[in-house]
């Protein structure tokens, strides 16, 4: 691949999206749902796409607000760990948009058994840049597959 050269304000906001993209996993993971809902817009649009992509949503969201089930939901596990990998951003000034990847691995009991739900993700990005800081605008998150197996351990 070709790069052309980009300026330090573009390096430091496509920085900023990764680490906004981390900040979202880093706070599922901590069950921090104030801190993941105030990484978005307040009239932010989330969808989740369980069968993913070309599939009909489960789940589609209007508003921060609305994202406090969804973020609590991840209460029911007994532990998660996100790991994000590669992501392409494009930016156009205030604007941008972006797909990464995650496997999210969610680990709880049935029966008596240890057990692990990983969910392998993309995200579909709309970010904006507001008061200085990159935010979600939209998130559209597609469940391209998932395993579930016994947990040892």
């Amino acid at each position: 691949m070709e790069h052309e050269e980009i300026s330090a304000i573009e390096q430091a906001d496509r920085l900023a999206i990764r680490e906004l993209i981390d900040a979202y996993a880093h706070c599922a993971d901590r069950r921090d749902a104030d801190g993941q809902k105030a990484l978005f817009t307040h009239d932010t649009h989330f969808a989740v796409y369980m069968e993913g992509q070309g599939s009909e949503p489960t789940q589609v969201l209007a508003g921060r607000e609305a994202l406090t089930p969804v973020f609590d939901d991840l209460n029911r596990y007994e532990a998660t760990m996100h790991f994000n990998g590669q992501s392409t951003i494009t930016l156009d000034r205030e604007w941008g948009s972006g797909e990464s990847y995650c496997i999210a691995h969610h680990l709880y009991s049935e029966d008596g058994e240890r057990m692990l739900m990983v969910a392998y993700l993309r995200y579909d990005d709309r970010f904006i840049k507001a008061d200085g800081a990159w935010l979600f605008a939209a998130r559209t998150i597609y469940v391209d597959w998932t395993e579930i197996r016994a947990s040892k351990g």
